[in-house]
């Protein structure tokens, strides 16, 4: 049986993208805002950290 990660709009977001290549931009500044009370990305944090735990619980 194949698992399907769940997927976040996050992961592919534009505006993310040119806030990491530039984290002194004007953009990044709006982007770290945005990630203080977006739901969204506080998913995507708790979702990567569950795939973290489970990769570390796999290997040991």
């Amino acid at each position: 049986m194949a698992v399907r990660m769940k997927t976040f709009p996050c992961e592919r977001c534009y505006f993310r993208r040119r806030a990491e290549a530039d984290p002194r931009s004007l953009l990044a500044r709006f982007w770290r805002w945005h990630t203080r009370w977006c739901p969204g990305w506080k998913a995507y944090q708790k979702e990567l950290a569950r795939r973290e735990a489970e990769a570390a619980d796999n290997l040991g």
